[in-house]
């Protein structure tokens, strides 16, 4: 894993979009079905929009009917953090980026085999780097 990336708020602000900093920086979620990523078929690895780190493959995804990119692990345990969500009154599992702490998403336990868990994962919060 590479070094922690620290920036402030105002440096995150002026680095990303209006949306994707509420959503990275704010903890949002982008509306169901809107992100360009829920049904995308291509090839490749998503990366944390905000630092690059690489965090999930193609190959691990799957259509949850969700309508957020849905994968059953992330591409290595040390590119994710997890952490207890209480907001909106519910008890979840928010995901993080490792590198630069960017919110991601969240994990539930109702995923496919092998795992059995489904990281639902805003698409703002990522970029696709397509297979060669």
């Amino acid at each position: 894993m590479d070094e922690k990336i620290c920036k402030s708020e105002a440096e995150w602000q002026q680095q990303l979009s209006a949306e994707a900093f509420a959503v990275t920086r704010r903890k949002g979620t982008e509306p169901a079905f809107s992100g360009q990523y829920h049904d995308c078929k291509m090839e490749g690895v998503y990366h944390c929009t905000c630092c690059d780190a690489p965090l999930f493959r193609s190959d691990e995804k799957f259509d949850s009917g969700s309508g957020w990119p849905s994968y059953w692990q992330p591409l290595s345990a040390a590119a994710i953090h997890t952490e207890e969500d209480l907001s909106h009154g519910m008890k979840r599992v928010e995901v993080q980026c490792a590198r630069c702490g960017a919110h991601l998403g969240h994990l539930f336990e109702d995923g496919p085999p092998p795992t059995g868990l489904r990281y639902c994962i805003n698409s703002i919060s990522l970029k696709l780097k397509e297979k060669q």
